[in-house]
C-alpha cells in the first residue's frame, strides 16, 4: 500500500512543478508587458488547480484506505509510515506548495497593481478628456472659464 501513496506523491509533485513553471510564465508576461498572454495562462491554471485537487483527493483516499485520518495530520503519518522515500517526496511536496502559494501571492501582488495603475491612468485620461477649447474656440481655463487674451 506504500508503492500506491508513493506514487500519488509523485503525482501531485509533479503537478505542483508544472503548475509553479506556469507561475512563472505568467509573471514574465506580466513583467513584460505582454498581459493578451494572460488569458491563456489563465486557462492553463485552472486547469493544474483542478488536477492538483484531484490529485490531492486520490492521495487522501489512500492514505485513508492506510488506516490514517484524512487530512494534514494523517498525511503526516502515512507518509512517515510509508518509508523514507515517501517521506522525503512529502517534504519535497510541502515545500513546493509553500513555493506555489508564495509564487502565485506575488502574481496576484503584480496583477492588482497593474490593475491599480491601469484604473488611475483612465481616470486621468477621463478627468483630462474635458474640451481644451469651447464651442466658441475660446480656449478653456482649468475651471472651465474661457480666457481671452486677443480679442479681435
Amino acid at each position: 500500500m506504500s508503492a500506491v501513496l508513493l506514487s500519488h506523491l509523485l503525482a501531485e509533485k509533479s503537478c505542483v512543478e508544472e503548475f509553479l513553471g506556469l507561475l512563472d510564465d505568467e509573471a514574465q508576461a506580466m513583467q513584460g508587458g505582454l498581459f493578451v498572454d494572460l488569458g491563456p495562462l489563465t486557462e492553463r491554471k485552472i486547469g493544474l488547480l483542478d488536477r492538483m485537487a484531484a490529485l490531492d483527493r486520490a492521495r487522501e483516499a489512500a492514505q485513508v484506505a492506510m488506516g490514517f485520518e484524512p487530512g494534514r495530520a494523517g498525511a503526516d503519518a502515512a507518509a512517515g509510515a510509508a518509508g523514507d522515500t515517501a517521506r522525503q517526496t512529502w517534504a519535497e511536496l510541502l515545500a513546493l506548495a509553500e513555493r506555489a502559494k508564495s509564487d502565485n501571492r506575488r502574481n496576484g501582488t503584480m496583477l492588482h497593481g497593474q490593475l491599480d495603475f491601469t484604473r488611475d491612468a483612465l481616470h486621468y485620461l477621463q478627468a483630462t478628456a474635458l474640451p481644451f477649447y469651447g464651442p466658441d474656440g475660446v480656449r478653456k481655463a482649468v475651471g472651465g472659464v474661457g480666457t481671452r487674451l486677443a480679442r479681435g
